[in-house]
């Protein structure tokens, strides 16, 4: 299955715009269109960037969630947090005193890794692309963390996040 040759953007951006991580170079807009397909295909929601003209080779793809995603966690800065308004919780007592595993085994059990990104190819025929990773509760309430305790993802590589993409884009 294809893109609707209405769904195929042509115009690239003209530079590559902050926050965006290059994900490869000397791209094409077949390898963009595939992308765009394998995660229409794969159930994500394909939309255009509120703003841009439909020809532009930017789209915002969501609906990727990640099970058993507690290895993306950077502790540090959610230790951080937990400095300012502490919560007395076994596993963030845990943390506090320098172990991760029993916060990363409560996140494995009770929440997933949203990913959503925006995709877009640029004039210089780089892939792009602008994360948006959150933790997010499989059942609301079920998990007894606090809940405005903030869980910050860590910063991915450009390998990891191209790997994402691509498994987002039912590619990998």
């Amino acid at each position: 299955m294809t893109l609707p040759s209405a769904d195929r953007p042509t115009r690239p951006l003209p530079t590559k715009p902050a926050g965006h991580v290059e994900l490869a170079r000397y791209s094409s807009l077949g390898r963009f269109w595939s992308l765009l397909g394998g995660a229409a295909r794969a159930g994500r929601h394909v939309t255009a960037v509120r703003g841009d003209a439909p020809e532009v080779c930017r789209r915002r793809i969501s609906g990727y969630v990640l099970p058993g995603a507690g290895i993306f966690l950077d502790t540090a800065r959610t230790a951080t947090h937990l400095e300012d308004s502490f919560a007395p919780h076994p596993a963030l007592v845990a943390l506090l005193s320098g172990d991760p595993a029993p916060l990363r085994a409560e996140l494995n059990a009770h929440f997933e890794l949203r990913v959503d990104f925006t995709l877009a190819l640029t004039a210089r025929r780089d892939l792009i692309a602008r994360p948006e990773l959150r933790f997010a509760p499989i059942v609301p309430g079920l998990s007894d963390l606090p809940p405005d305790l903030p869980l910050e993802v860590r910063r991915l590589g450009r390998d990891e996040l191209h790997l994402l993409v691509q498994r987002a884009c039912g590619v990998a």
